[in-house]
């Protein structure tokens, strides 16, 4: 089973940045898609960006520009650098690892990031 845990997050002010960490086990870490989603309270789970296995990014639309996903498959590991962070990117961020042709579907248990203005 894949675990994933999260790490990075805190309280930054408005205009400000912080990189976030996303940890997974196995061994087939390279096939892996990684996304990043936050949820703020009273919101649902919105997805942030995601990068596939080859490297190919996407991004919502409203952090474009100011978000970069990155992935170290060497070191199994899946980064969110954000920047020029706003009081409404206050939320918690969740790494999913996925990889649908071998079952793999796992999240962390999040990482709370708290932006002030």
């Amino acid at each position: 089973q894949v675990q994933v845990v999260e790490s990075g997050g805190g309280l930054v002010q408005f205009g400000g940045s912080l990189r976030l960490s996303c940890a997974a086990s196995g061994t087939l870490f390279r096939l892996y898609t990684v996304g990043w989603y936050r949820q703020a309270p009273g919101k649902q789970r919105e997805l942030v960006a995601h990068i596939a296995s080859g490297g190919s990014t996407n991004y919502a639309g409203s952090v474009q520009g100011r978000f970069a996903i990155s992935r170290d498959n060497a070191k199994k590991m899946g980064y969110l650098q954000m920047s020029s962070l706003k009081p409404e990117d206050t939320a918690v961020y969740y790494c999913n690892v996925r990889w649908l042709g071998g079952g793999v579907d796992a999240w962390g248990q999040g990482t709370q990031v708290t932006v002030s203005s």
